[in-house]
């Protein structure tokens, strides 16, 4: 899983400061994890990430940006809690989701939203 940092995310997700409306900047699909080094669900998601980033290989792409280190970019996504998970598909609207889930439900997540 790649770190983002704000300039990173400007250039691989997107950049928000020159456009005001959506548009991903991504050659693949993405989930970024929004974490934080304090936070018990997000280090169990982890290792999930991590199988199915190895599983999607080549076809999508998977971030993680810490929430406390990247405060503008937990910002603008207007994260209040963590673990979130952006789900951006090649077309049209990203999606948000709270908390941790289950391998099975993010496979499901992936296949329905970035597919």
């Amino acid at each position: 899983m790649e770190h983002l940092t704000l300039e990173t995310f400007k250039e691989k997700i997107m950049d928000f400061e020159t456009n005001k409306e959506w548009k991903f900047e991504g050659k693949l699909p993405a989930i970024v994890k929004y974490t934080a080094n304090w936070c018990s669900p997000c280090k169990a998601l982890t290792p999930i990430l991590e199988n199915l980033s190895k599983e999607y290989i080549g076809k999508i792409n998977i971030y993680e940006v810490d929430v406390d280190a990247e405060q503008e970019l937990s910002s603008f996504f207007n994260i209040r809690s963590v673990p979130a998970m952006l789900f951006i598909p090649m077309k049209g609207e990203p999606q948000m989701s709270i908390g941790a889930l289950p391998q099975s439900k993010l496979k499901e997540i992936i296949e329905d939203v970035l597919f």
